[in-house]
């Protein structure tokens, strides 16, 4: 027995390749790197957050992103398992990689104002970002269940503190709370599906029982002779139920537009973009991976999902006029067109890259809008509402048109890249033969078009109800503008020249 036991303990770690995974290491031992630093430094000499802090984990993310494209080959051995079946590395997840460091290097950029002027500790914070971002990662790469639920609740937990980051604000404490109470439901909804597979494949009664129903080959060979099963559907209903929270699908929106609107700016964007990126990421493996065979019994469930969560974010949204509630519950609507790409991929190939190409142009989109809004310098970000934004392009071109950009990409105008990501996930929905969800789809942009527009009415034109109310004129640093003019750039790219996005994808 102990010399089996031995021998499969060899056999594991025979699979530990520390080398594949050092970008996320890099990241993490950066993060300690800065909390230790400030930890043990005099407070006289802390005066160097403000100068050398974000430098220093900007080319942290820089370091990263080089490796990551430079030294692929360094870094990735595809459809391989490693550390004992924990993690498998594809093209798409290598991909994904690159698009979590590069949102949590753009959200390092945009806090770097909002930390100084609310006085917040930009060590702490910063230090969340990068054990995120390493969580996010190594989330993508996971082929276990075990694997999965620690790196999903790493990102959970490190989002607990960014949400609450606030500490003196109500808003801000009241939506940590709100988060963390909905946040520790759906971790317990996903750990319980988790244990409903993971113990009816290792029932011997059941054909084709298995000795590990964590890990997602051994559990999809499991399920394709069990698809019929009570237990394996109802497991499988609960992991998906679990990330659907993390999503913000219908009926497990609610914490949304309250966690939205308290928490800090630079972590409501990081939560607008990494999370939802993460969760439709993780349902596209489980649904291209384990759950395959279950696609009678899924699809209708995912569908009704997608039509009222495209139907409750426009529609809710039309009545909104706070900005930061009116991102959330529009980025609900953004949510059930990702799930309309998800469905779609159970027979069309190509779903998959049309949905990390949604992803992708609606972080350029999003962190644009984000960066403008911390910008505003506005001293309650969490009561700004549209209004605030009449006449800004007025007082500020640059900022007016960096909003003009990122909020027409997001309702899909043509030629910018949210037109050409919403017709690339349309195009394959109807290969699929979508078509009920395809027209609920398109009901839904229409309805988009009226929210949208009337944020960049305010924009362009001042009415007598209200002008602009930031305190003081706004002044834009260089990096500033650079970052503006960047996204701005590269939104238009993907609009115009879309191929070049694409081939990053694929």
């Amino acid at each position: 027995m102990n010399d089996s036991y031995t021998n499969f303990l060899r056999e594991i770690s025979l699979t530990n390749d520390w080398v594949l995974l050092m970008p996320e290491i890099i990241l993490a031992l950066f993060a300690f790197a800065i909390l230790g630093v400030d930890l043990f430094l005099k407070s006289s000499k802390k005066a160097w957050q403000g100068k050398y802090l974000i430098p220093v984990v900007v080319f942290a993310y820089v370091l990263v992103l080089g490796l990551l494209f430079l030294f692929e080959n360094n870094f990735y051995i595809g459809n391989v398992s490693h550390f004992g079946g924990l993690i498998e590395q594809t093209d798409s997840n290598q991909f994904m990689r690159s698009f979590f460091v590069l949102a949590s290097l753009i959200v390092t950029l945009i806090s770097g104002q909002f930390l100084s002027q609310k006085q917040l500790p930009k060590a702490e914070y910063l230090h969340l970002i990068l054990l995120s971002c390493s969580g996010f990662m190594l989330l993508v790469q996971c082929s276990h269940f075990i694997s999965l639920f620690v790196c999903l609740e790493l990102v959970t937990v490190a989002f607990y503190v960014l949400v609450a980051f606030q500490r003196t604000k109500v808003l801000s404490l009241e939506a940590g709370l709100k988060y963390l109470t909905l946040g520790g439901l759906s971790s317990a909804l996903l750990l319980f599906g988790i244990v409903l597979l993971y113990g009816i494949s290792g029932n011997p009664e059941m054909i084709g029982f298995i000795n590990d129903g964590f890990q997602f080959q051994a559990l999809q060979t499991f399920i394709n002779l069990n698809a019929d099963n009570l237990i394996v559907r109802l497991g499988a209903l609960f992991v998906l139920a679990g990330i659907s929270f993390k999503i913000g699908l219908v009926p497990f929106q609610i914490w949304v537009p309250d966690v939205y609107q308290g928490a800090p700016t630079p972590t409501t964007s990081f939560l607008a973009v990494a999370s939802k990126a993460a969760g439709v990421f993780l349902l596209i493996q489980l649904i291209q991976g384990p759950f395959f065979a279950l696609d009678a019994f899924l699809i209708p469930i995912l569908s009704v999902l997608c039509v009222l969560t495209i139907l409750f974010g426009n529609i809710s949204a039309t009545g909104q006029t706070n900005i930061k509630r009116l991102i959330g519950l529009s980025g609900i609507s953004h949510a059930g067109y990702l799930l309309l790409g998800v469905i779609a991929s159970y027979t069309v190939p190509g779903a998959v890259y049309a949905v990390l190409f949604y992803l992708s142009v609606y972080l350029l989109s999003s962190f644009l809008v984000f960066a403008s809004l911390t910008y505003m310098e506005n001293e309650e970000d969490a009561l700004l509402e549209t209004k605030n934004y009449q006449g800004l392009y007025k007082q500020n071109p640059l900022m007016g048109i960096a909003s003009l950009i990122g909020i027409a990409s997001l309702a899909g105008v043509p030629p910018l890249g949210g037109f050409v990501a919403k017709v690339l996930l349309f195009l394959v929905a109807y290969q699929a033969g979508l078509y009920s969800l395809l027209v609920v789809a398109i009901i839904g942009v229409v309805i988009s078009i009226y929210y949208y527009f009337s944020w960049i009415r305010s924009i362009v034109f001042i009415s007598d109800e209200g002008r602009l109310d930031t305190g003081n004129s706004i002044i834009l640093s260089t990096p500033q503008k650079c970052l503006l003019i960047i996204l701005m750039v590269a939104i238009s790219m993907a609009g115009l020249f879309p191929g070049l996005l694409n081939y990053f994808v694929q």
